[in-house]
């Protein structure tokens, strides 16, 4: 009997226990990411490609995540394609973006032939991260640089009015 109320109250604490979801990403080929390229509707597309080795890449993140917060409902969506390696899609990469509570739609590239996607991409793209890609049915730019969030926010408003 002296042992059922420890047992009562680890229990409660273990059903009290709050559930972090686990955020995940979509692993892609090229083919499968043009789409996300190439979308024709009536959003701003902000496409950041990163990887958790590349340190600006890593230091800009949370800019892209504050644009995604704060401009929903400005129909612009935030794209986030690791070019992490493969082998590290599983620990690494998924342990990044559950550590840093990553919201925006998340996509990892599987497609290790990048002399075929990169000009694809952008036939300027040298392959240096980070890089991003802004478009909408207007207009389409892509900025081989890491952005402070001010110059980003500036960059993204062109592609508003």
């Amino acid at each position: 009997m002296r042992y059922i109320l420890p047992i009562l109250v680890v229990l409660l604490m273990v059903s009290c226990k709050e559930e972090s979801e686990e955020i995940t990403f979509t692993e892609v080929d090229y083919n499968g990411l043009e789409k996300v390229l190439n979308k024709q509707d009536n959003k701003t597309y902000v496409v950041n490609f990163w990887a958790t080795w590349c340190a600006p890449c890593v230091k800009e993140l949370p800019y892209f995540e504050r644009i995604n917060k704060q401009y929903k409902d400005k129909n612009v969506e935030v794209v986030l394609v690791s070019l992490d390696f493969p082998k590290h899609f599983d620990t690494k990469l998924k342990n990044f973006i559950n550590e840093k509570q990553l919201q925006s739609e998340l996509y990892a590239l599987n497609d290790m032939d990048s002399n075929y996607w990169i000009p694809k991409v952008n036939k300027d793209w040298s392959g240096a991260i980070p890089a991003t890609l802004i478009y909408n049915s207007n207009k389409r730019e892509f900025f081989e640089q890491a952005f402070e969030y001010e110059e980003l926010e500036r960059t993204l408003n062109k592609f508003l009015k």
